[in-house]
């Protein structure tokens, strides 16, 4: 009996198993099957796009012995009196004439890649990557090698077209780089190290981000290494939505952060190149910072916005129209400022000539002016000016409130720094040292008054409120930038 039992019991644990098995593992091969449908196949893509990413060799011309011109003499001088080589030169292979020249030959600079943009030839690339050469070569993935002519640089969004004698050849289809959403995924192709075709994926890591005047860049965590510069960035509809150009490292290779210029702005830059073979922008001859948080509760201006006005260069477009060092710059030409590297890029698309209306934001309140943009080539930038002494006028004998003391400044110095008015700093201590005031600076205003004399500063020093951050402008150079500073307490002199 008890035999039976067992085997009885056995045979029912074995039922049981055999029945919760696939009840157990069904929920796991649903989710493995979910997963499976949701990630990406990039396959179909990458046979669209690939054909249409080139290879792209440079190549410079260097002496055939690789020597400096003074080392050059020098062979030329043992050739000709010796006729041997120079000592620690390795001698040429061949048959040489005696005093012959020295020959020139073409040398692989470097590698990168692009992408043909049009069917009859053009292709886009990194200006860096062509930068300097003597000779542009492109390879197709068919093995077909053009020489390149270069259309045009722009060194300052890093974008280069080139044009090769080809026609029907296959090209990207061009994304809205406005419309990339951080999170959805990506692909690089192009020749890392020079392996061509290589492709990478990953996912749009930010959008917008600064690191230059005129790129908002995308950053991704694409693989990208030396060799990927000028390919595309492509998205899952196999659009380019930007050029891969630069990455963040401190091996010189990958290290998860990779950036590339917007798409949008690289066809604005290529169209210019295409046309005129040069890139024209405007400007408005100031000089810009940002504006924090605390300069925009000092200044009443509610939120953080626009482009803080450091200096105006003198005869410029914005001096003509009325800015001042102080002012925040809020819209032009009818788009907002939302942050101040907004304005460059705003600006250098604007044709020179433009007139364009400009809403600045100046003593608490706002004032509408209409500004007519130059041309930034051949501008020069504003003189730094080294500070002045102080002219020691009727300067208090102890720092006031804010941990400063000042002197007048007499008709001569305000007519050198080109101000109505102001006072200079003789000694900065406490919260006034902590801000970043030092001597030689200038005081123009304190909030929203203009700083006439020292006694008045003073004044409307006593007057602040010890429990209110006060914004200062503070003149520099020919800079002028907002600090934000708190009374050490009150009334103290």
């Amino acid at each position: 009996m008890s035999s039976t039992y067992a085997t009885v019991v056995r045979t029912m644990a074995m039922a049981a198993v055999l029945a919760v098995g696939p009840i157990l593992s069904a929920p796991v091969q649903a989710q493995s099957a979910a997963a499976t449908y949701n990630l990406p196949d990039f396959t179909g893509l990458v046979e669209r796009a690939s054909p249409a990413v080139v290879n792209i060799r440079t190549t410079e011309r260097v002496s055939s012995r690789g020597m400096t011109p003074e080392d050059e003499e020098m062979a030329e001088f043992f050739r000709r009196f010796f006729g041997i080589p120079m000592p620690g030169q390795p001698t040429p292979p061949g048959p040489q004439r005696r005093g012959a020249p020295p020959q020139s030959e073409e040398q692989s600079r470097g590698v990168g890649s692009g992408f043909i943009i049009s069917a009859d030839g053009y292709v886009m690339t990194n200006a860096h990557v062509v930068s300097d050469a003597e000779t542009i070569y492109v390879r197709l993935t068919d093995d077909r090698e053009f020489k390149a002519k270069l259309i045009g640089t722009d060194r300052r969004t890093d974008v280069a077209l080139l044009k090769i004698e080809a026609n029907n050849l296959p090209r990207l289809p061009m994304g809205d780089s406005n419309k990339i959403r951080v999170g959805e995924w990506v692909l690089a192709i192009g020749s890392p190290f020079g392996l061509d075709n290589s492709v990478t994926a990953g996912i749009v890591s930010a959008k917008g981000r600064e690191t230059g005047d005129y790129l908002p860049f995308i950053q991704t965590d694409v693989a990208v290494n030396p060799g990927n510069s000028g390919g595309p960035l492509i998205n899952l509809r196999g659009e380019v939505i930007g050029i891969n150009s630069q990455i963040y490292s401190r091996s010189g290779g990958y290290m998860g952060i990779s950036f590339a210029i917007p798409i949008d702005e690289a066809l604005r830059v290529a169209e210019q190149l295409k046309t005129t073979g040069k890139v024209t922008r405007g400007r408005i001859a100031v000089a810009i910072g940002e504006v924090t948080k605390e300069v925009a509760d000092s200044l009443g201006l509610g939120r953080a916005r626009g482009a803080l006005v450091g200096s105006v260069e003198p005869g410029g477009p914005a001096e003509k129209a009325g800015v001042e060092a102080g002012d925040i710059i809020l819209k032009f030409n009818g788009r907002d400022i939302e942050r101040a590297t907004d304005l460059p890029r705003l600006v250098g698309e604007t044709k020179p000539g433009t007139r364009a209306p400009m809403q600045i934001w100046r003593k608490g309140a706002t004032r509408e002016v209409t500004i007519t943009v130059a041309e930034l080539e051949g501008d020069t930038r504003p003189r730094a000016s080294a500070p002045t002494q102080s002219e020691q006028q009727g300067a208090p004998a102890r720092p006031n409130a804010l941990g400063l003391v000042v002197g007048d400044l007499s008709e001569a110095r305000l007519r050198d720094l080109k101000i109505k008015s102001g006072v200079e700093v003789q000694a900065a201590e406490g919260a006034a040292a902590r801000a970043g005031i030092r001597p030689g600076d200038v005081i123009l205003r304190l909030g929203d008054t203009d700083v006439t004399s020292a006694r008045q500063f003073n004044e409307l020093v006593r007057g602040l409120d010890k429990n209110r951050i006060a914004a200062i402008f503070v003149r520099r150079g020919d800079a002028t930038q907002v600090l934000t500073i708190r009374p050490n307490g009150a009334g103290a002199r």
